[in-house]
């Protein structure tokens, strides 16, 4: 792996930089009442799928710019976690028949549609494929009934893409099939899920006798996890979890640099815990990295990509920890008038969910073991 971008990557970078300096209000980052208006002159030049081919509507970047376009999007405050962006959209690209890259792709590309994911059942989060809801066939449609949690997004969202049960006589993986479902078909209930930080992120999907066409499947009958499987690489694979890591390391060294004074009964260790913890984003932000580079040579990253997510998200969890220990007293402050995220607090209590969602540290572990290391199952 090359440890330096090119000439060329660089420019990228201060073109980026230079777009978003427009938006920009006096903190240096875009004010969220503005998202809106961004995310539509995006997509109007085609950059919020950015790493796509031109002919999806993309802007046919490579997978390093497309990462040198996320860190400086979050560098500004900007997230871009987007399901049809960065899940739903390229695993249609490698498993969606043409005409559901022709009726899906452009709508993503241009910001038209939202998307959530309706993977996660109350019975299946890190044993996913041990799901329940089932999809019965009914001459060209299938009858979906059941039960989706954790579905980040769904009360914003206009589709949805999901995972259910359509032999259940099969081999648990064998038996699943992927569809993408419209959010207004009836029997849809949406019922909101109220984080421990107060935010209101997730959801549970009540699915009862929803009918679905059959062209809405993603790759064969029975062979959904497959699908899917692409789409959990996707997921995993992004650097959104050490800009998250990068953005809170940075805010508490700013704040300490600025409030030495109400440092001074703190243990003097802390000032080392600070340079351990820089070196730990930085060592994130290089396998995250890793990651973007080996999809920019047509390799495919698995085992990689699980590496990514659990060491970056266990650093958010470390650096969210020492803050809140670091501040004292202070550290336990929710101040209303400062937007979600932008105090330790909020971040204590939501790096909570890091190691949780998109496969817990646990099955992350599995996968390096097995598919990495090449070490027995069992």
């Amino acid at each position: 792996m090359e440890f330096r971008f090119t000439a060329d990557e660089d420019a990228f970078r201060t073109r980026v930089r230079d777009f978003l300096g427009g938006w920009v209000g006096p903190n240096g980052q875009v004010a969220s009442e503005r998202f809106d208006d961004l995310e539509r002159e995006m997509a109007a030049q085609n950059w919020l799928t950015i790493a796509w081919p031109a002919e999806y509507g993309g802007g046919g970047a490579s997978p390093l710019q497309q990462l040198i376009f996320k860190e400086e999007c979050w560098r500004a405050g900007v997230s871009l976690d987007s399901q049809g962006v960065n899940l739903l959209g390229p695993s249609l690209m490698v498993h969606g028949s043409e005409e559901q890259k022709r009726e899906h792709l452009p709508r993503i590309a241009s910001g038209e549609v939202r998307w959530a994911q309706g993977f996660s059942e109350p019975g299946a989060g890190s044993d996913l494929a041990s799901l329940q809801t089932r999809a019965v066939r009914d001459g060209d449609d299938y009858i979906i009934n059941g039960q989706k949690i954790w579905t980040s997004g769904a009360h914003l969202a206009d589709w949805i893409h999901l995972l259910a049960r359509t032999d259940p006589d099969a081999p648990k993986h064998r038996g699943i099939s992927y569809f993408m479902i419209n959010l207004r078909s009836p029997g849809i209930t949406i019922r909101p899920l109220i984080q421990l930080t107060g935010v209101h992120g997730f959801n549970e999907v009540f699915f009862d006798d929803v009918r679905v066409p059959r062209r809405n499947m993603i790759s064969e009958e029975n062979r959904g996890w497959y699908a899917a499987t692409t789409t959990l690489d996707f997921e995993r694979s992004g650097i959104e979890r050490n800009l998250v890591a990068q953005r809170d390391w940075r805010r508490l060294y700013e704040f300490a640099a600025s409030n030495r004074a109400a440092l001074v009964n703190r243990p003097a260790t802390w000032r080392h815990r600070m340079a351990d913890l820089r070196i730990e984003v930085e060592v994130g932000q290089w396998i995250a990295r890793r990651v973007a580079w080996m999809q920019g040579r047509g390799l495919v990253p698995n085992y990689e990509s699980s590496m990514s997510k659990t060491y970056n998200s266990e650093v958010g969890q470390r650096i969210a920890e020492f803050g809140v220990s670091l501040l004292g007293l202070p550290g336990q402050l929710r101040e209303p008038e400062r937007e979600p995220g932008q105090t330790i607090a909020f971040r204590y209590l939501d790096a909570r969910r890091l190691t949780v969602g998109q496969g817990t540290s646990e099955i992350n572990r599995n996968v390096i073991a097995t598919r990495g290391l090449g070490l027995p199952r069992g």
